[in-house]
């Protein structure tokens, strides 16, 4: 067992994706400075508030702090572009397969029905 883990460690992609996580996880850390020291700032000039983490309603005893939550949104939308960017740089650097590159090899059957399409095209 031991073994057949150490194969599945050692295998490309589970490594690559070890490097994406943790690329990740740095990235979200970046993105999320942003959004707190740059951005926010930014719109709280406009709405009158510095720090937007700290915008809270309460109804009786319990707080929703959706402050916290259009900070969530930022970084997420953040996140995301950069991801779609990523992939699109990927999809013009990686050339795509042609469909006539690709072109299927005939199945035996096919290879003997031609041989007989060709002979009966011979004596006719």
């Amino acid at each position: 067992m031991l073994k057949e883990f150490k194969a599945f460690i050692a295998r490309g992609n589970v490594i690559d994706l070890a490097v994406g996580v943790i690329i990740g996880a740095a990235f979200t850390a970046i993105v999320k400075s942003l959004t707190t020291d740059l951005i926010n700032p930014l719109i709280g000039l406009f709405i009158g508030k510095i720090d937007l983490s700290g915008l809270v309603f309460t109804v009786g005893s319990a707080h929703f702090k959706y402050g916290l939550f259009i900070n969530a949104i930022i970084n997420f939308v953040i996140v995301a572009f950069v991801v779609f960017l990523l992939v699109k740089a990927i999809n013009r650097i990686v050339p795509k397969k042609e469909a006539e590159e690709t072109k299927p090899v005939p199945t035996p059957t096919e290879t003997y029905l031609a041989e007989i399409r060709d002979l009966l095209k011979e004596k006719s």
